[in-house]
């Protein structure tokens, strides 16, 4: 089998709703948490931690969470997110903590997420959730900032591609 190009994974990817019931691999699990870890990091920070839930109680209260998006707690698994401000504040202040602490997570949530294209998986990113609500469910420590839910499985639709500005109105060049 041939391998993708990492551009042809980009174009590939879709926000997938709907899952199979068919587990995952714990293989994909490695790689999908190997990516996550090798995302650029202000400082090397890396001010990321990653659940994975599997209980469907726990999926259920974060689909509640995210405003009842009952499609998260059909996935068999979900991957909560989170960052530690703190870990990019030691270095950076402020900014590591509203800022970089942010981007940091959001470049691992990309690597997740291209990953799970890699491997034949689809997810959604879910930005849309109540931040209190989900820490309750997950009993994270105070210190953790949940961020993304991305649910995660063998996909059970093929999703749409959806329509992207043109690039002349988004790219400035300034020669």
């Amino acid at each position: 089998m041939e391998r993708k190009s990492t551009y042809e994974i980009i174009l590939e990817r879709r926000s997938i709703r709907s899952f199979r019931s068919d587990p995952i691999p714990e293989e994909h699990l490695r790689k999908i948490f190997t990516a996550a870890q090798r995302a650029p990091s202000a400082g090397n920070r890396q001010p990321w931690h990653f659940y994975v839930v599997r209980n469907y109680e726990l999926k259920q209260a974060l689909a509640e969470a995210a405003f009842d998006q009952e499609f998260v707690a059909q996935a068999p698994v979900v991957i909560v997110v989170c960052a530690d401000p703190e870990r990019s504040a030691v270095r950076y202040g402020e900014r590591g903590r509203t800022l970089y602490s942010i981007q940091d997570t959001a470049s691992a949530v990309m690597n997740i997420w291209l990953t799970v294209v890699e491997l034949g998986l689809a997810s959604c990113w879910v930005g849309a959730f109540d931040e209190a609500r989900a820490a309750k469910a997950l009993s994270l420590p105070s210190h953790l900032r949940p961020v993304a839910i991305l649910p995660v499985g063998f996909p059970g639709e093929q999703g749409r591609i959806t329509p992207r500005r043109p690039l002349e109105e988004i790219v400035t060049f300034l020669d």
